[in-house]
């Protein structure tokens, strides 16, 4: 007699959220009160920005991630906007750039110091001008560098080279209504969108073309949101006509009927989706809601698995989500959400748990780095790359980010290989150095630099080999460890 078995079996199933202490959030924060279903929030390793009440304008706090507690009323923000901002995104691929769009019709680039602001920064590097009315929707492409895609009330969705501040393509056909939100798909060459509408819209912005339309895709009239998988499918976020919350996964080849369609519940907040491609969960966090449910999405019926809820008291005004490579593997840590209350910021950890303190492979996949695989002229001139991924094992440790030059000729001088100390810029004569480096002082400095440069390579050799050996050696643990739960030691 053959028994099947009820429960699914899933390494996500024990997940569970747990918020951190008192003295870990970020205290007397006032958060925006703006009618707009943004984050309002955005988070990378380096820091946490929060876009918040201003008198006379917009602006947004950023904050170092070390800087918990009370913050300082005074403390400076980002505040070079006329109008609310609506929306910010970190650059996928410098951890120190920020881009916001606005209620003043414009979206501002810019360049957070490496140790956070000491005073108000109110120049952007970068000004785009060319939506005609709100902008609420900014969303940075997935693998080339500098390529910012932004979309305002004025129904027109802009894509930008942020290196040489120009418009590359101006898509403003396709959406008849307000655009709800904006998903990149994995390697960037596609974008989905949401619309007031009711349809769900796949997109190639380098064509111009609408690849596939769904209308109808939730026929409630409250907003929806719909976002790209990994493997190409696109999970939809909405209403029904008895206006209940609605789940749905689709395939783009056969927009006809959904793959799956879940309801939830019949509150009234607009659902965010949160979507980690390496562990296909989807975490939906309601706007007013005091939870966040997550999903696991799965290549076999009923491919949307409820997984479990976290829930606390406080209603969520806002929430950010850490990208996979700021997280602490070494606790078995697999999403890290930041609450928006509404004086306050609140991590929420996600913890699958684990007996074991070795570094755990199924959890942690290689995932997206820091590094761009194409240029910005390289998409426009039609290629496509996937994400350069990069490994967790060892603590991840991040380049020293560039500053982000703008160049009105050539493009993202910021790419180009940096001049070795003592020889002239390319395409300059050698008659250009400086005198400087013709005395006597100029080559002692070199001398000092080249000293310095020395020991640092060695000092980089030395750790080289101590992360080599320990990486052998955890190996090495994991095959005894391995064996003995075989039986076989």
């Amino acid at each position: 007699m053959s028994f099947r078995k009820v429960v699914r079996q899933s390494k996500f199933r024990h997940v569970f959220g747990q918020p951190v202490k008192n003295d870990q959030c970020y205290e007397d924060i006032r958060v925006s009160r703006v009618t707009w279903d943004s984050t309002f929030c955005a988070v990378n390793p380096k820091f946490l920005a929060v876009i918040v009440e201003a008198s006379g304008g917009g602006a947004f706090l950023v904050l170092p991630l070390s800087k918990t507690g009370r913050i300082d009323k005074a403390y400076p923000t980002v505040c070079g906007h006329t109008g609310p901002v609506l929306d910010i995104d970190w650059c996928p691929h410098n951890d120190e750039v920020i881009a916001s769009g606005s209620e003043d019709c414009t979206v501002m680039v810019w360049q957070i110091p490496e140790n956070g602001l000491t005073s108000p920064l109110t120049e952007p590097v970068v000004v785009l001008e060319g939506h005609t009315k709100r902008v609420g929707i900014i969303a940075w492409h997935p693998t080339a560098r500098n390529v910012l895609l932004s979309a305002g009330c004025d129904n027109v969705v802009l894509i930008w080279n942020v290196g040489t501040a120009e418009e590359l393509y101006r898509l403003d056909g396709l959406h008849p209504d307000l655009i709800y939100n904006v998903s990149w798909n994995c390697n960037g060459s596609l974008f989905c969108s949401a619309c007031k509408d009711k349809s769900v819209r796949i997109i190639d912005p380098r064509r111009g073309t609408l690849v596939a339309e769904r209308e109808k895709a939730h026929e409630g009239a409250r907003p929806m949101r719909a976002i790209f998988l990994a493997d190409g499918k696109v999970f939809t976020t909405g209403f029904s006509r008895m206006s209940e919350r609605q789940l749905a996964l689709w395939d783009p080849e056969n927009l006809e009927e959904p793959m799956a369609l879940q309801e939830l519940d019949s509150s009234n907040g607009a659902l965010l989706p949160f979507y980690d491609p390496d562990t296909s969960v989807v975490y939906v966090c309601g706007k007013g809601d005091s939870s966040i449910r997550y999903f696991e999405i799965t290549e076999e019926p009923p491919y949307i698995h409820f997984l479990n809820t976290f829930t606390s008291k406080e209603p969520q005004r806002g929430m950010g989500s850490m990208p996979k490579r700021g997280l602490e593997v070494s606790k078995c840590e697999i999403a890290r959400f930041y609450k928006l209350h509404e004086r306050k910021c609140e991590p929420i950890v996600m913890t699958v748990p684990r007996k074991s303190d070795l570094f755990q492979d199924d959890l942690y996949p290689d995932t997206a780095g820091p590094e761009a695989a194409l240029e910005a002229e390289e998409w426009v001139s039609g290629r496509d790359a996937d994400p350069i991924l990069i490994s967790l094992r060892e603590a991840y440790v991040p380049s020293k980010q560039r500053d982000l030059k703008i160049s009105r000729r050539n493009v993202l001088s910021d790419s180009r290989p940096s001049v070795a100390p003592g020889s002239s810029r390319l395409g300059a004569p050698a008659s250009a150095t400086t005198a400087a480096d013709a005395t006597p002082s100029g080559s002692l400095a070199r001398a000092r630099e080249a000293g310095k440069l020395e020991e640092v390579m060695q000092e980089l050799q030395a750790l080289r080999a101590l992360v080599k050996e320990q990486g052998e050696r955890i190996c090495r643990l994991e095959e005894q460890l391995g064996r003995m739960e075989n039986g076989d030691a």
